[in-house]
């Protein structure tokens, strides 16, 4: 049992098939009993991310209604969703200021991060930060965050 923080490079690949979906996809493994974490504004980046591929023509629009469909119930249950607070929102400016990071990047670090903290407060293993943007996995592990890049498992 682990507990782990997508990003949404890493969680679009459960709705969409693309490199290292296998991979995210067995995390969520009910017998595992790992706990998944996302941040309040992942929700737009998946349906956004999804809805362009529709867009795009590469996926059908029965498709992308479908992977938002099950992202919507996905969303019910099967994550903890980290709010967006001042202090949160806060830290992500600081990271947006010192490591350059996009606006979104620099939240989704912040999330960990505060997740993170959590858990070692709380005796629990760290985190494990899941990202397919590589310059958002060297920050995370700079901030000594575990870090699994999808991306790498196929």
């Amino acid at each position: 049992m682990a507990d782990y923080y997508f990003d949404s490079s890493a969680l679009i690949k459960r709705y969409v098939n693309e490199a290292g979906s296998a991979w995210v996809c067995s995390l969520f493994d009910p017998g595992l009993g790992h706990e998944a974490f996302v941040a309040a504004i992942t929700p737009v980046e998946i349906v956004a991310a999804i809805t362009r591929r529709a867009r795009g023509k590469t996926m059908t629009q029965v498709d992308a209604v479908t992977a938002c469909t099950q992202f919507r119930t996905d969303l019910q249950t099967g994550y903890q969703v980290v709010e967006l607070t001042d202090a949160l929102l806060t830290h992500a400016m600081s990271l947006a200021e010192t490591d350059a990071l996009s606006g979104y990047d620099a939240v989704q670090l912040a999330a960990a991060l505060a997740v993170n903290t959590l858990c070692l407060h709380s005796e629990l293993p760290p985190l494990i930060f899941v990202s397919a943007d590589a310059e958002l996995n060297a920050m995370a592990a700079g901030r000594g965050l575990a870090v699994e890049n999808p991306n790498t498992h196929g």
